[in-house]
């Protein structure tokens, strides 16, 4: 009997260090799910839009798409979350070009047409800065608002915390990677994690307004998230729930959307 129950001991922990070697080293896949185009796509979305090639330090080729109206109010820096690509992604564009702002997205490194692959958090932050320094040679950082999705909230707010740009809005945010680790995998080791991007610093330093909206039916990223990041809250920062909604689809709730209108109306005058 005592020999089975080492035997099942050692199997048992044999096991939790085979996990715990995978998630380290498959830590990409679980965390990004890109959809990849063919160098040659052609993006079929209507309407006035130009892809620009954005080349990072190691020289590799990050495409991203401006969705552009005539007399801009200003532009709209999307940062996507986790899953798809800009031709999914690129129906967000609609919604904000309705109100007069242009939409500047990129895809991540191995999303759709960019190249290369997601190694690190610097090499995301570097890769978003570069991106940014595109749009600030076409429209004055006054003009400029940085939207984040999931995901691209971590990269928005670690954005807006070194630059200086008109309005910072969060969908769907988490506190951090690491805070969502421990709700969903709390029996894995912290050191494991490659990528824990710290939301809730990033807005400690963030000069520019801050907006949060989160479903209270989200079911990937629980609200609460968004309740914990109040704490680093500025006057004049606002967060708003968003009743009965879910992770998904924040764009096309008529809250939100009532909501952004007043926002970019109010931020015009």
């Amino acid at each position: 009997m005592k020999k089975m129950i080492l035997g099942i001991i050692a199997f048992l922990l044999i096991a939790y260090a085979f996990i715990c070697v995978a998630v380290y080293f498959y830590q990409e896949q679980i965390i990004f799910y890109p959809e990849k185009l063919s160098e040659n796509y052609s993006y079929d979305f209507g309407g006035n839009f130009e892809e620009i090639s954005i080349y990072t330090k190691d020289k590799k080729k990050i495409n991203s798409v401006l969705f552009k109206v005539e007399n801009p109010r200003g532009v709209i820096f999307y940062l996507h979350g986790n899953a798809g690509s800009i031709k999914g992604w690129g129906e967000v564009a609609k919604l904000y070009n309705h109100m007069n702002y242009d939409v500047f997205i990129i895809d991540y490194r191995g999303y759709g047409k960019s190249e290369g692959g997601i190694e690190s958090k610097e090499q995301l932050f570097s890769d978003v800065k570069l991106a940014y320094e595109e749009v600030k040679k076409r429209y004055s950082e006054n003009k400029i608002i940085i939207l984040g999705y999931s995901l691209g909230t971590g990269l928005a707010s670690k954005l807006a915390s070194q630059e200086n740009a008109k309005l910072l809005i969060l969908q769907a945010p988490y506190y951090s990677i690491e805070d969502e680790m421990n709700q969903k995998f709390s029996f894995l080791p912290k050191f494991l994690l490659k990528y824990n991007i710290e939301t809730y610093d990033y807005l400690k330093t963030v000069r520019s307004p801050v907006i949060i909206f989160h479903g209270n039916k989200d079911e990937v990223i629980n609200y609460k998230a968004s309740l914990k990041l109040k704490a680093n809250f500025k006057k004049g920062d606002r967060l708003i729930l968003l009743k009965d909604q879910s992770h998904n689809g924040i764009t096309d709730n008529l809250d939100y959307q009532n909501s952004m209108k007043t926002i970019l109306e109010f931020d015009n005058k």
